[in-house]
């Protein structure tokens, strides 16, 4: 893949948005169209700004003509939600000009309207779909994203075998992705030969986390597991340090973000994740992605922006070798391969319908900044 720049497409999104927050398309007849399932309002707006941006960037670094014709994005706006994913699924199939579907952000949201795509013969990529089970809804569903059944253990490792950490507490977000997560994660760290000391719930708008906190520091353990989303992580750990709790913690990679430290402040000091991106890797996709973001945006990318930038690069790709045609691009998923920021040379394994040979960077948040933790490092 070069990343090359040129001329940045005038999304659809970015060209108008309506009071209710979805994109209203401006698409000429000829062009080819993806449809974007995802958050731009509610709880997880956040992530839907942060995929536009990776979006927009690598259709100005590959290009958004393909054969003479524009390739646009249509950004509908689900909140993340079941029911409107639901809704959303159904105008995409309905509309022949758009050949492939992007998102949800949430593996529930997704596996919601999987069914429908499915059905209609519309292949759903969802790049941060990482429930084990999404992919597991028909060969139309296909991911880029870290499947928890492969995170979970490695993170298990991390904390067990690596840093020598015995009696874990979790805490994890009370959703289908969230239990799954916990249920992988306790499965293999106590193979590993851990204690689960207590495994606590909380639910999606919750944002005082003291009662919980209180169970899971009178379980006595040694570090605490942290399974959610950046946002929540970052009120998690200062509550617990509000809490005088000071047991290590260690966080699944979705809360890597710059924002975890923005917000987290001095209480994620010393965190330890992994990650499929780290801004520290040195390998050249990696170092070119983050100097055009950085000059385009005028900040570091996080994971999300490189998930939603990779997504558009293989859809581009896709279209580019086996044409704009819902059949060619899934009968194209299974022989394509991609230069991705975050995999490096990417290929799809047929049966999984995800990358093949995913890889972990893993990290701790040192003097305010993601570092990559050393071989064999230990808790100070």
């Amino acid at each position: 893949m070069a990343f090359t720049r040129r001329s940045l497409l005038c999304t659809t999104a970015a060209a108008a948005i309506m009071a209710t927050g979805r994109a209203r398309p401006a698409a000429a007849a000829d062009d080819i169209l993806l449809g974007v399932s995802g958050p731009l309002t509610g709880p997880n707006a956040q992530y839907g700004a942060q995929w536009k941006d990776g979006f927009d960037l690598a259709l100005a670094d590959v290009g958004d003509t393909i054969g003479g014709r524009k390739l646009r994005y249509v950004f509908e706006d689900s909140q993340s939600d079941p029911r409107q994913a639901v809704g959303i699924a159904q105008k995409f199939v309905s509309n022949p000009a758009i050949v492939m579907e992007l998102g949800d952000f949430s593996s529930p949201a997704s596996m919601a309207a999987s069914p429908i795509y499915q059905r209609a013969k519309l292949v759903q990529f969802g790049f941060t779909n990482s429930h084990p089970d999404f992919t597991k809804g028909g060969d139309y569903m296909w991911s880029s994203s870290l499947s928890q059944s492969d995170e979970q253990p490695k993170l298990a490792e991390l904390a067990v075998k690596d840093l020598g950490f015995k009696r874990l507490g979790v805490i994890h977000l009370n959703t289908d992705w969230g239990r799954t997560s916990k249920d992988l994660f306790v499965k293999a760290a106590e193979a590993l030969g851990a204690t689960v000391t207590a495994a606590e719930g909380f639910l999606p708008d919750e944002k005082d986390f003291r009662p919980t906190l209180v169970r899971l520091r009178d379980s006595n353990p040694d570090a605490l597991v942290i399974l959610a989303y950046y946002a929540d992580a970052a009120l998690i750990a200062r509550q617990t340090r509000q809490q005088g709790m000071k047991q290590p913690m260690v966080a699944v990679s979705s809360v890597y973000s710059p924002k975890l430290i923005e917000l987290g402040g001095d209480a994620v000091e010393g965190i330890y994740l992994q990650s499929a991106y780290s801004p520290a890797d040195p390998r050249p996709e990696v170092q070119t992605f983050i100097g055009h973001f950085r000059a385009k945006y005028g900040r570091d990318p996080d994971a999300f922006n490189a998930y939603a930038y990779d997504a558009m690069v293989i859809a581009h790709t896709l279209i580019s070798q086996y044409g704009a045609d819902r059949q060619a691009i899934h009968d194209g998923l299974p022989k394509v391969q991609v230069n991705t920021v975050l995999f490096g040379p990417a290929r799809f394994d047929v049966t999984t319908r995800r990358i093949l040979g995913p890889r972990y960077v893993r990290l701790q948040v040192k003097d305010g900044k993601f570092v990559v933790l050393a071989p064999g490092a230990k808790p100070a």
